[in-house]
């Protein structure tokens, strides 16, 4: 027997909102437009669109293994994509190239998208969102032209007609450059959240782009007005920067905020980083391990940097020496911060113990990656609300990482300053970094009596 049915359609039934999704005009306010704000801040940490999250990572911890201050670690088939961008030896394909590209398009779309929302806002003035929005659309095409060179350009006209399928015609500095100076005239100069860019942190990035494009007389001026009239100094210790007393500080121009309150492996924390970890309480997985090169980078003679002969000598290490086998550290003239930033065989370890060499390195003498640990990346011990383990030794770190820094301003503005021909601001500038290191507590270079002492 034939069955037949009628279905009948309307107009109605094509409208109607699925159950569980959305209604765009529920956005349409001002709890919508805040709300995506929040998802564009969140997409700082790179998290967007891929699964992968440590390829794409805000920290842009992988791009040093490309650099000569960075090994990626772990052993040398571990990551193996990551292994062939250390060694140069890469396509098109590769997940990490591909990740970063794609998570930093999905936060322009995040960024568009709240301008896109304020134009079908009838109610209010969301001026300052629409800044907050324009300040971390310049950010992101900032990293999309430094790591990739000449690319798309969607903006929110673009975002609005849904049209994607742009051609990269030219460098997008011009872009930049009005996103950051729209925020420079339109933030406040102070936020009550911390982590929101204000009016400061965008004359900073603006000034950054003009030097990125040999405008040093315009970076310089941009860059002397944050110096001398903005909020920011530095701090007292430089390990504060990479520790809670320092986070949000008055060194902090920018930074993405990160949190593992709720969980070992919160969302908020820094889960690009889960790698990045070795040495005590069994932590994974051995990756992002300083190099020699950076090591040498850190000698001095009579307290000045050996610009031009800092790799004629290699810093005494414990490569290919076991852990149960006697070494001493070097006795060498070293700057300070060496020792908070790299881990090595004799010294403090960021107060979990006395760093043993080999038995905290993952990889074997046969591997590329070196004796080294990373420190900035690691927690100070006793600093639990920033730190968060997984099941296999895996860490959401709560650490900010800090984009921009006061110190990394002073020393654009003296680079900007040696252009110009200002060798006098140049040098004070660079002076007054190098005058932190001076007057900072050391750690001692013994290891049979390592502690903080003060110089």
């Amino acid at each position: 027997m034939l069955l037949g049915f009628v279905l009948a359609c309307s107009e109605d039934f094509t409208e109607t909102v699925e159950i569980g999704s959305l209604n765009p005009a529920a956005l349409q306010n001002e709890a919508g437009i805040n709300f995506t704000l929040t998802a564009a801040y969140s997409s700082l940490d790179g998290r967007t669109n891929v699964t992968s999250y440590w390829t794409a990572t805000g920290d842009n911890w992988w791009m040093d293994a490309i650099s000569d201050d960075a090994h990626k670690g772990s052993t040398d088939g571990d990551q193996q994509a990551l292994f062939l961008l250390e060694t140069y030896d890469w396509n098109s394909a590769s997940g990490y190239l591909a990740n970063k590209w794609r998570a930093l398009y999905a936060s322009v779309n995040r960024a568009n998208a709240v301008i896109d929302l304020v134009s079908k806002v009838t109610d209010g003035d969301f001026t300052a969102q629409v800044a907050e929005a324009r300040f971390l659309r310049g950010f992101f095409y900032f990293e999309l032209q430094k790591i990739y060179g000449y690319v798309a350009y969607i903006g929110e006209a673009e975002f609005a007609a849904i049209e994607f399928n742009q051609t990269n015609t030219g460098d997008v500095w011009a872009q930049i450059e009005s996103d950051f100076s729209f925020a420079a005239a339109n933030l406040p100069d102070n936020q009550d959240d911390a982590g929101r860019a204000n009016a400061w942190a965008a004359k900073s990035f603006l000034a950054k782009t003009y030097l990125y494009q040999n405008k040093f007389s315009d970076a310089l001026t941009l860059f002397n007005e944050v110096i001398n009239d903005g909020p920011y100094g530095l701090l007292p210790e430089f390990v504060e920067n990479f520790s809670l007393a320092g986070e949000n500080g008055p060194e902090s121009i920018f930074a993405i905020q990160f949190d593992v309150a709720g969980g070992a492996l919160s969302p908020n924390g820094n889960l690009g980083g889960t790698l990045n970890f070795g040495g005590p309480n069994g932590w994974c997985c051995g990756f992002y391990q300083p190099t020699q090169d950076l090591v040498n980078a850190f000698q001095t003679e009579n307290g000045l940097p050996l610009l031009d002969t800092y790799n004629n000598t290699d810093v005494k290490n414990d490569y290919g020496i076991g852990s149960g086998d006697a070494f001493t550290p070097s006795t060498a003239e070293l700057d300070p911060r060496l020792d908070y930033t790299v881990g090595r065989r004799g010294i403090d370890y960021n107060g979990w113990d006395i760093h043993p060499g080999k038995e905290w390195i993952r990889a074997g003498f046969d591997d590329i990656s070196g004796p080294y640990s990373p420190k900035k990346n690691v927690y100070q011990a006793g600093e639990d609300a920033n730190m968060g383990t997984g099941a296999w030794g895996e860490q959401s770190a709560g650490i900010n990482y800090n984009i921009m820094r006061f110190a990394d301003l002073l020393l654009m503005a003296a680079e900007c300053a040696v252009e110009a021909g200002d060798l006098s601001t140049a040098l004070s500038y660079v002076n007054r970094v190098r005058s932190r290191a001076m007057n900072m507590t050391y750690l001692k270079n013994d290891s049979d009596d390592v502690n903080f002492a003060a110089n």
